[in-house]
């Protein structure tokens, strides 16, 4: 499973703290996930490494999905194919099931032709010793549709199994693809689709819904003073603080860099301004630090903020642009602050 070119004494050094905190995080200690986990102590793959950082310190639960989306997208390195073999593996399962229709169909339509038959010979008077024949003949057919109806009932529940586990690939593999690696937060292409549906129904009922656009103030300081891992726990903070502002059915994404969208559906501008206003307090709020010993203050981590709402004519760049122009403009008037023109 594993396949690197570390002594004994190194492999030894990664077990003792790949396994412990495998058991802190109660995960299972599978071929699988130790794969994973002897990755992210021997710092071989600093993609694996972050997203698994950004795991943590978002508080994400390692389930099942959350494991087997690790390791299919860092250890086996394979997405594609591994979509290409689902896809694959359904059709087999499909021309299976279709297999096992035709053999019922035959199976059943056997089985009728031997009724009428034995219908019409009834009718030509047998002897007591030819219809003595036919009713073991009769039975012996009956067993065996009972037989192959059992053995058909087993296959198909065995097909059954293998579907669902397809479809809880297939979940895994779209959970997969609209989740960002770094802050475990919905990717673009998960803001792409839940706003799409929400264009339609603001199109269709004119429902309210408020795009706020977050950008993290004088980021690039930190990746160039600190280092790019410490803008990812900059990153990681702002996440975490974005996802635990949002609720019910409100949707937050990292859209890329350090820029973040939120979407309010069924929300009215005053109040989308007070979340965005309170998101803002609650960010600078807090002195982000660095490092268990050292303690190395980073400061107060500051965002501005540009809002809009769905207005009629709109598409999702229209949207977009809007509260752009306006994140501009709180970047232009000092940072730190929420900017949304009243049309």
């Amino acid at each position: 499973m594993i396949q690197h070119n570390q002594n004994i004494e190194q492999t030894a050094d990664i077990l003792r703290l790949a396994v412990p905190k495998m058991t802190d995080l109660n995960i299972p200690v599978t071929p699988e996930n130790y794969a994973i986990w002897y990755d992210y102590f021997a710092e071989t793959n600093l993609n694996l490494k972050r997203a698994i950082d950004g795991l943590i310190a978002n508080k994400v639960v390692f389930t099942h999905n959350v494991n087997a989306g690790l390791y299919n997208r860092f250890i086996e390195e394979r997405s594609p194919e591994i979509i290409e073999n689902v896809q694959i593996e359904t059709q087999i399962l499909i021309k299976s099931l279709f297999n096992k229709i035709d053999e019922i169909t035959e199976g059943t339509s056997s089985f009728g032709d031997n009724l009428h038959q034995f219908g019409d010979q009834l009718q030509q008077n047998p002897t007591a010793e030819v219809l003595s024949d036919l009713v073991l003949n009769l039975v012996a057919e009956v067993d065996q549709v009972i037989a192959d109806n059992a053995k058909m009932k087993a296959d198909l529940s065995t097909l059954g199994e293998e579907l669902y586990n397809l479809k809880g690939e297939m979940d895994n593999l779209s959970k997969v693809a609209m989740t960002d690696e770094l802050t475990s937060l919905n990717n673009r292409r998960a803001y792409e689709t839940f706003a799409l549906e929400q264009l339609t129904r603001f199109q269709e009922a004119q429902v309210d819904c408020c795009l706020l656009l977050i950008d993290i103030d004088h980021f690039k300081i930190f990746n160039d003073t600190y280092g790019h891992l410490i803008g990812d726990k900059v990153l990681a903070y702002v996440a975490l603080a974005l996802k635990n502002a949002v609720k019910g059915d409100d949707f937050v994404a990292r859209y890329g860099g350090e820029e973040f969208i939120i979407m309010l559906p069924d929300t009215k501008i005053a109040d989308a301004l007070m979340v965005a206003e309170k998101l803002r307090e609650r960010i600078c709020a807090k002195q982000l630090t660095i490092g268990k010993e050292t303690k190395q203050n980073l400061g107060h981590i500051t965002v501005s903020i540009g809002v809009s709402k769905f207005k009629t004519g709109d598409d999702l760049d229209t949207l977009l642009a809007r509260a752009d122009k306006q994140l501009y403009l709180a970047k232009s008037d000092g940072r730190n602050c929420v900017k949304y023109y009243q049309e």
